[in-house]
């Protein structure tokens, strides 16, 4: 029997769920300290983009080309940080950041340089209606309502 696909615990604690692609559920980090976005590709046990069949790497490229796109126009960002580490959460999934020269870490990595500040009440759905608003792209299906997380 296979296994059904789940966001990890650890990624679902600390992130708002979008909405979806094709493959990727997008999620939002609960970090209002920078535009933070990760893609989870939705097949179960996999820990590696080589996992993925040749279709799904090519759509996950697809997807992740067209959040970073996305994110560099909303947000203006001088560079996009795109990576898939897994060092913390095993699952697979690949983090989009949008970087500015004055961020609280530039130049450097952002893990560790300073603590996350949560998204005030109402942020999210604003950002989220940003976001599907200049994706403009019919298969993005946004969720209904974002919950707030204390």
């Amino acid at each position: 029997m296979t296994a059904a696909f789940e966001v990890h615990p650890r990624l679902a604690a600390d992130t708002f769920e979008l909405g979806h692609l094709p493959l990727c559920r997008v999620l939002l980090m609960n970090d209002a300290t920078y535009p933070w976005m990760i893609l989870v590709p939705q097949r179960p046990d996999l820990r590696e983009i080589h996992e993925l069949d040749e279709a799904d790497q090519m759509q996950l490229m697809r997807e992740s080309c067209l959040v970073a796109r996305t994110m560099a126009s909303m947000f203006e960002a001088d560079k996009m940080n795109v990576a898939a580490l897994g060092n913390m959460v095993p699952q697979l999934h690949v983090h989009h950041i949008a970087r500015h020269t004055g961020d609280p870490a530039w130049p450097a990595p952002i893990w560790g340089k300073a603590p996350a500040r949560p998204y005030a009440s109402g942020e999210v759905e604003k950002l989220l209606a940003r976001f599907t608003l200049t994706l403009d792209n019919p298969t993005f299906v946004p969720v209904g309502r974002v919950p707030h997380k204390a």
